[in-house]
């Protein structure tokens, strides 16, 4: 009699519950934003690749007890092996992990499985000292922008990135009915990552441009009109991200021309990780610091903004001082004594 191979069951399958999790789970039950659910699909999917492509596995195959900590050590190794940075890596097996720590919650067989990945330790990163933009080098992309219509935009796009230190996707997302200039103190009212609501103060610089770029672009705009936008074939919309980064690579070209020296590599994103620096080291409490940037807990803050300056740290260390003695050595001029206590001839 022939042994027939026992039948498995459909919720035993690894990716049996992947869509809900992507799909329901992460955007609707639990509120995370849409780039956080298409960066683990992107994850899983590359993990699917690899035991398709590698291995010869099959989806429809591939159980939950198959995932072993082997299993997710050796797709680290092929990950690393063909160019993924540590950092990159971590994020693939992050995903996994949410992803089984999920489906134990939907089928209790699955904790074994979810707890031995969760003992994975991440890759170990080097983490590099991300640049700033010097008070030369921001003085000189800010006053770049000539005197003409776009200059006005332009202008007004470089100040406020970097005044608000708003993320671009924020800046982009700003509508004229978000601002409160005329109010006591003008204001701009941001939907944040995970549509997290703040709102930022502005300078009177910051408004000062602000105003006329308005007039200039919006005079008859309605109040539900972005901010900055573009016109394509007759349809207007919201400015592109690429957009922008051009406009930023133009005047850094300019200022660099001119004998200005930059970071390698100037970007949106270098407009908010200066701002944030400068008030921190202008002495604004890392909490304040946190809220203007929108993040939940300031860790987040402290790790990838809040740099002490040369000034904070000497500051620091002559607040201790060191308890020697004002008195001068007995062998002061005397070498041949220096070297005998020294234990030298």
């Amino acid at each position: 009699m022939k042994n027939k191979s026992a039948k498995i069951s459909t919720d035993q399958l690894f990716f049996s519950h992947t869509w809900n999790f992507l799909n329901v789970y992460l955007v609707k039950q639990v509120g995370r934003s849409q780039a956080t659910a298409e960066s683990y699909r992107d994850s899983l999917t590359i993990f699917k690749n690899y035991l398709v492509g590698e291995l010869g596995k099959s989806i429809s195959t591939f159980q939950f007890s198959d995932c072993t900590k082997e299993c997710i050590y050796n797709f680290r190794e092929y990950l690393l092996a063909n160019g993924s940075q540590p950092s990159t890596v971590n994020v693939r097996v992050a995903a996994i992990r949410a992803y089984l720590n999920y489906a134990s919650d939907m089928d209790i067989s699955v904790q074994s499985v979810a707890l031995a990945i969760s003992q994975i330790s991440p890759c170990k990163t080097i983490k590099k000292e991300k640049p700033i933009l010097s008070d030369d080098a921001l003085a000189a992309i800010l006053s770049a922008p000539p005197n003409t219509k776009f200059g006005v935009r332009d202008r007004a796009i470089l100040i406020l990135l970097y005044d608000t230190a708003v993320r671009i996707s924020e800046l982009l997302n700003i509508r004229l009915c978000d601002i409160a200039m005329e109010s006591k103190y003008p204001n701009i009212f941001i939907t944040g990552k995970g549509n997290k609501e703040r709102t930022i103060q502005l300078t009177a610089k910051a408004v000062g441009h602000l105003r006329e770029y308005i007039r200039v672009y919006h005079s008859n705009s309605s109040k539900e009109a972005y901010l900055f936008s573009t016109t394509i074939k007759g349809v207007t919309d919201r400015m592109s991200v690429g957009n922008v980064q051009r406009i930023i690579k133009k005047y850094a070209a300019l200022v660099s021309e001119k004998g200005v020296s930059l970071p390698d590599s100037v970007h949106c994103h270098m407009f908010r990780r200066t701002r944030a620096t400068n008030l921190y080291q202008d002495g604004i409490a890392i909490e304040l610091v946190s809220t203007v940037l929108g993040h939940a807990r300031t860790d987040t803050t402290k790790s990838y903004y809040a740099k002490p300056s040369v000034e904070q740290l000497r500051d620091a260390m002559e607040s201790v001082p060191t308890p020697v003695s004002d008195e001068a050595p007995m062998w002061e001029d005397n070498e041949d004594e220096m070297a005998r206590l020294c234990g030298l001839r």
